[in-house]
């Protein structure tokens, strides 16, 4: 359960802004997404491998400058 301290005459729409950050960060929305259809677990491997191979990229891109 998401627990927003709300503080005496906070705005309401700030109190909001936070409970969605704290709501995406648990990352609910994107596991029912994937939930909705199956992957096989050899695309979903070669997604990570993608993914990490992108990230190792931009690391030595970065490493370089």
């Amino acid at each position: 359960m998401i627990v927003i301290p709300v503080k005496e005459g906070e705005n309401i729409d700030r109190a909001l802004k936070k409970f969605k950050r704290k709501f995406e960060k648990t990352g609910v929305v994107k596991e029912l997404r994937a939930r909705q259809v199956f992957t096989k677990p050899s695309v979903e491997r070669r997604k990570e491998i993608i993914k990490a191979a992108y990230i190792q990229k931009l690391q030595d891109a970065s490493q370089e400058i």
